[in-house]
């Protein structure tokens, strides 16, 4: 549960930013940071989001069919956008006619809900509407919809169906701001096909509201109405969309997307797997790929382990990971998806523990070996990615003792080793064998409440990387930057910019050795820079780079330290300019003790 008590020592920041320009409004200014001003919901219909942690999200429609193509061009990126003048700017008739010929006949319910049950999923969002204006269910108030299809069925009754029988939650995701093929919706046509000129309230009684009443009223009990991209969308809007909701459907909660803080919870960016621990209910959206809509080119799937690796690290921040699949045109799931989800949810069949109902971690950020969930009960679920060969396993700011420490293999527990070091460290001796070859786990049972120094540790064996979101910085700014490397595949990465020869950035770590270290600045520019590094000790590097537009890792040496214990780090810049974003700083050991 997220509302697990620990007790620890750490200060929380929490910054936002705009990223780059996509057209008239940026795309993630569209989100509205997806947040919350209150808790806006009952403790009663929290406790399934908060104690579920996984759900499928899935995004279908006419795009899945064109699935990035328009006129003999592929245009890279998310499909979804596909028809949008940001992308190949196809004309309202002309993308409305792909609806004659649209007909899924590979579809299959039951086979879907089966896929996310069996990868360990709790719940299920699908695309009721998405901004193309065009209707996966038969929408009575609307004829642009999947029933005047060559297909002719409602899929979402379908798969509401095939839930309730498998005993998963259903809910729809709705985009209720932008309509790019209705008149008055946003990035739609302004006038109607009579010529008479509307606006978005126009839209909003026409199509936006007796759909989402629709999507409430006919499908039985749902969980959640996703909404997406309120962008401007006055608030009373909002305020109505919420109301039709509580009333229909009152089980049903309202995703932090709707706008202006009448969530339920909180909704990130898309794509974006938190540094550090975040309050209250929360989410974030992934892809299994690149493209939330199926992209023919598109084979950049995750694979099992890097699935199970970033559900664990938004499960040990606080949130809840909602993982998109793209079905085709023809309905089907690719099998590379499917042999993923499968893969990583008998995993989780084994380690439901880690998941399902697991607060976050009492470190509130990750360890260089894995991250850490904690159970209603109090046990410490200890997910190592990278299993060490040395046998050792190094926990720093342990402030409160451990009962019991046992590696979890299939059939057995074997019992671990604890050391107590030297200050707040302990060190965890494992057996040679690696239990799991995606994410292995140890439990450790506290003695009481579990009481950990957050600060951040350098660790003995493993790479350790410092975000700058961490450090103390002076006179220079600290920020979250997000880009899009093809067109709404976002990238996160906090930074720090606009540097002078005054400008500081400093962390505060916890050494377990003393010895040797190699120091790497993760960092992008535009041509040659000196770097000076220090440590309270006094030992310094001082190095020139040739610098690069994008982030990369630059070796700068190695630093001493004489003493473990707590240090601090700083990082300078003695080039006279601005025109650099500091990242990280990676440090590894040397001499690491066996």
């Amino acid at each position: 549960m997220k509302r697990i008590i620990v007790l620890t020592v750490s200060l929380f920041v929490i910054f936002s930013v705009c990223a780059q320009n996509t057209g008239n409004k940026s795309m993630d200014k569209m989100w509205d940071n997806g947040t919350v001003s209150s808790a806006n919901a009952d403790s009663s219909k929290l406790k399934f989001f908060d104690e579920a942690n996984y759900a499928m999200f899935i995004h279908w429609g006419l795009y899945s069919k064109l699935a990035g193509r328009w006129d003999g061009k592929t245009y890279y990126g998310i499909s979804e956008w596909l028809m949008n003048p940001r992308r190949a700017g196809i004309p309202v008739d002309e993308y409305k006619e792909q609806a004659r010929t649209f007909n899924p006949d590979k579809f299959n319910a039951d086979s879907i809900v089966k896929l996310a049950k069996d990868a360990g999923m709790k719940y299920i969002i699908i695309t009721a509407k998405h901004h193309d204006g065009f209707a996966m269910y038969n929408s009575k108030s609307n004829n642009f919809n999947v029933t005047a299809t060559p297909f002719g069925r409602d899929p979402l009754k379908e798969m509401a169906e095939a839930c309730k029988k498998e005993g998963l939650g259903f809910g729809f995701y709705y985009s209720h701001n932008q309509d790019w093929t209705f008149p008055g919706g946003n990035g739609g046509p302004e006038t109607t096909p009579k010529g008479k000129k509307v606006g978005f309230d126009y839209y909003f009684k026409k199509k936006c509201l007796p759909q989402v009443n629709e999507i409430t009223k006919n499908y039985g009990d749902i969980v959640l109405v996703w909404f997406d991209t309120p962008g401007d969308i006055e608030k009373k809007y909002a305020e109505q969309l919420v109301k039709v909701v509580r009333k229909n459907r009152p089980e049903a909660l309202v995703s932090g997307r709707i706008g202006h803080g009448l969530g339920d919870y909180q909704t990130l960016g898309d794509m974006d797997i938190p540094l550090q621990n975040i309050p209250g209910y929360w989410e974030t959206v992934d892809v299994t790929n690149d493209s939330w809509g199926y992209a023919w080119y598109d084979k950049n799937w995750k694979s099992p382990k890097r699935i199970l690796e970033n559900l664990i690290s938004v499960v040990a921040r606080g949130g809840t990971y909602m993982l998109n699949v793209g079905p085709k045109g023809d309905g089907s799931i690719t099998e590379p998806v499917k042999i993923a989800l499968t893969t990583s949810g008998k995993w989780i069949k084994k380690h439901p523990e880690v998941i399902y109902a697991a607060g976050a971690s009492p470190w509130k950020h990750a360890l260089p070996w894995g991250d850490v969930t904690v159970t209603p009960d109090g046990t410490m679920n200890v997910c190592v990615f990278q299993w060490p060969e040395n046998g050792k396993l190094s926990l720093p700011g342990m402030l409160s003792g451990i009962k019991s420490a046992k590696v979890v293999y299939d059939d057995k527990f074997i019992d671990a080793d604890i050391k107590i070091e030297e200050g707040s460290w302990i060190t965890l001796k494992l057996p040679c064998q690696r239990p799991d070859n995606l994410v292995s786990v140890i439990k450790l049972e506290p003695d009481s409440i579990w009481v950990v120094d957050t600060t951040q540790a350098i660790d003995p064996y493993y790479t350790t990387d410092l975000s700058v979101v961490f450090a103390h910085t002076e006179n220079c700014n600290k920020e979250e930057k997000r880009w899009m490397e093809k067109f709404g595949e976002w990238k996160h990465v906090w930074q720090v910019h606009d540097w002078t020869t005054d400008s500081k950035v400093t962390w505060t770590v916890d050494v377990k050795d003393k010895g040797y270290y190699h120091v790497d600045l993760n960092y992008s520019g535009e041509k040659r820079v000196v770097w000076q590094i220090t440590t309270n000790e006094g030992d310094t590097l001082v190095n020139e780079q040739n610098a690069c537009k994008v982030y990369k890792y630059y070796e700068m040496g190695l630093l001493k330290f004489k003493k473990g214990g707590k240090h601090k780090i700083s990082v300078s810049l003695l080039s006279d300019d601005k025109n650099y974003s500091l990242k990280e700083i990676r440090i590894v050991p040397w001499n690491p003790k066996e």
